[in-house]
């Protein structure tokens, strides 16, 4: 039986950083689901008429959009999350790379993956991109959970084989023999996508980049993800690594780590070369506000690198982030083009939240958006859902001053129901 979802929907015909009015707003809206896709979106009278069979879920003044896609996580991090920043070194060494080696344990990791997705889901987020870490069993436990609660979602194992604590290190061979043994088990399956994964350059020497350029080149068709000019002291110890290498980019570049499909966390100190590298070699950049307060990282020049045509997506990057949320995550990023002086208004934070991080993750055609032909993966919003956000929201004029409350104050609470896949699986509604 199809599904009939009823609210004020809100969907993207274009770019909103470069079309005025790309986004499309049914105040008494309709989403018409069969199958787990999406098949036709409009106004919800005509299609209630149109479809005297489906089964009706009616969310009245609530706001339906695409569910959050967050493109760079680290969910090994999760029950690190929030402990007392310093600054990235010190914080990988003191809170992270303890934590991961707990993830050698099976039904460690099991408990966490599991416990990670229930918090992203509560948040609204129906699609991650996740580094695990070295430990094979920390792969599979994600993909099982992700597998468990239907979702679209990608990850891969993290490869290191320097400067990373004992138990923590892996080699050039093992990471390219494990790396493909997980690719060649998970990808592709259901709704699941493997990302080949070396840490970043600091942790991998010229020889395992090498080898994982190796394997993105036997398969192409999945994505890379790394860590790219986080941080300044970050960028002057790749110098003294690398120094062969033209700038921190180049690290990368020269072992076959630079194309269309190679995803980049952070990337906030750029050269002018690497920002025209980036730019012609197609690849995508994601957005970590959070944490790049959180750890004093530095501002990300959105509106530059957006002008040049990137793709650009949006992450929490927990645990380095402080919040399992994107509506803080939007909130962020606001906060951060304004201390740029270039303010975002609230449909472009809302689009890099689905449709610009799907773009970045090359899923524009499977998630981010609500149209016909799309995985109905949804996220349902209460605009009141708490009496500060209310008291905001009764005085809107329409619905981006109704909205942009919730993006500056809204948490888990504001999220009246999840949709993955087609089925309900968080709230309640009317019907």
């Amino acid at each position: 039986m199809a599904d009939l979802v009823l609210g004020q929907v809100i969907s993207f015909t274009a770019d909103p950083f470069e079309v005025e009015g790309a986004a499309r707003v049914e105040s008494h809206g309709g989403v018409l689901i069969d199958a787990g896709r999406i098949v036709a979106v409009g106004d919800g009278a005509a299609l209630r008429a149109a479809n005297p069979q489906a089964r009706v879920t009616d969310y009245d003044r609530a706001l339906i959009s695409a569910g959050f896609v967050d493109a760079h996580v680290h969910y090994p991090q999760t029950a690190i999350i929030a402990s007392w920043g310093k600054r990235l070194i010190d914080w990988l060494n003191s809170y992270t790379f303890p934590e991961e080696m707990r993830f050698a344990d099976p039904t460690y990791a099991a408990e966490v993956a599991g416990r990670y997705f229930d918090l992203t889901l509560a948040n609204g987020t129906t699609t991650v991109c996740s580094y695990a870490t070295i430990h094979p069993e920390s792969v599979d436990a994600f993909f099982d959970a992700a597998q468990a609660r239907g979702l679209r979602a990608y990850a891969g194992k993290t490869c290191m084989d320097r400067n990373a604590p004992d138990g923590l290190r892996d080699t050039v061979q093992s990471a390219y023999d494990d790396s493909k043994r997980l690719l060649q088990k998970w990808h592709g399956v259901d709704r699941l996508n493997y990302v080949i994964t070396p840490r970043f350059s600091p942790t991998s020497t010229p020889e395992q980049l090498a080898a994982m350029g190796a394997l993105w080149r036997e398969h192409p068709d999945c994505l890379m993800q790394t860590h790219l000019s986080e941080q300044l002291d970050e960028i002057e110890w790749v110098k003294g690594l690398f120094p062969q290498s033209r700038d921190y980019l180049d690290t990368y570049e020269s072992q076959g780590l630079l194309r269309e499909g190679a995803v980049y966390g952070h990337a906030i100190h750029l050269t002018e070369r690497e920002r025209d590298r980036l730019t012609e070699a197609g690849a995508s950049l994601v957005h970590c506000p959070t944490s790049n307060t959180f750890i004093g990282s530095g501002l990300f020049d959105l509106a530059g690198l957006k002008a040049r045509g990137l793709r650009i997506g949006l992450a929490t990057d927990t645990g380095g982030g402080s919040s399992f949320s994107m509506l803080r995550t939007m909130a962020a990023a606001y906060e951060i083009g304004q201390l740029r002086g270039t303010p975002l208004h609230p449909s472009q934070l809302w689009w890099l939240a689905t449709v610009g991080s799907a773009q970045a993750l090359h899923a524009e055609r499977h998630i981010g958006n609500i149209a016909p032909g799309m995985e109905a993966d949804l996220v349902v919003i209460d605009l009141a859902s708490t009496p500060a956000i209310t008291q905001a929201t009764q005085r809107a004029g329409d619905l981006w001053q109704a909205l942009f409350p919730t993006i500056m104050m809204g948490d888990d609470r504001a999220i009246r129901a999840v949709w993955v896949g087609g089925r309900p699986v968080t709230g309640n509604a009317a019907s």
